[in-house]
């Protein structure tokens, strides 16, 4: 049964989603139950500049002042201990453009390294932070997931980023991580393993009964 995650590289709670999503589906898979993941595109930015911005100018911007956003930082930092991830949000100096990274996540799809690619970019950003708009890593983190680095200095797959990301609007989806069954959404947030796990057997139960899975 098919499992999109809406998401965007740069949403901290999309990466805390991934990691709570990984924990569901391994218990799932105990149970005989699976799912072939996918990852759709969502820029939490699209208006965003090539080339980004400072991110201390961004997160102003966005909250009032640096120490709101400082305040979010560290609740987002406790609540992704709980879910393994140690954020270095002191180590992030720009805001990216992130249509270059779903581009990236879109062709890894082709060599079926979606997931390992997805998880490369946000750890490369919150764990490290580097600049995942940057040419050279992106190319290396192509590299390292089989995925050709030439590929990126061309359009493949760019248009088709941009139509997923419009479709997702289109839909109604507004907050990330949003998950979808089949194509139907289901709920958005970064909801902790066992409530995936519960959410996830009732959507498959109905579907199935439904005849569509």
């Amino acid at each position: 049964m098919r499992l999109d995650v809406v998401s965007d590289v740069i949403c901290p709670w999309c990466f805390i989603g991934k990691r709570h999503m990984d924990v569901a589906l391994a218990e799932l898979a105990q149970d005989g139950m699976e799912f072939d993941v996918g990852f759709r595109p969502f820029q939490l930015n699209p208006d965003m500049p090539r080339g980004g911005v400072p991110r201390a100018e961004y997160r102003i911007a966005k909250f009032g002042s640096l120490q709101k956003s400082q305040e979010l930082d560290a609740r987002v930092t406790s609540a992704g201990k709980m879910a393994g991830i140690d954020f270095d949000f002191a180590r992030i100096t720009r805001t990216p453009n992130t249509l270059a990274a779903h581009r990236l996540i879109r062709l890894a799809q082709d060599v079926g390294s979606q997931p390992a690619v997805k998880e490369a970019l946000m750890r490369a950003y919150f764990l490290e932070g580097r600049d995942i708009e940057a040419p050279d890593v992106l190319a290396e983190i192509a590299q390292a997931h089989g995925v050709d680095p030439a590929v990126l200095s061309t359009d493949a797959a760019m248009a088709e980023v941009q139509a997923q990301d419009q479709a997702a609007r289109d839909a109604g989806i507004s907050g990330v991580p949003s998950f979808l069954m089949q194509g139907y959404l289901l709920f958005s947030g970064a909801l902790p393993p066992d409530a995936l796990v519960e959410n996830f057997r009732k959507a498959r139960a109905v579907l199935v009964a439904r005849g569509e899975g």
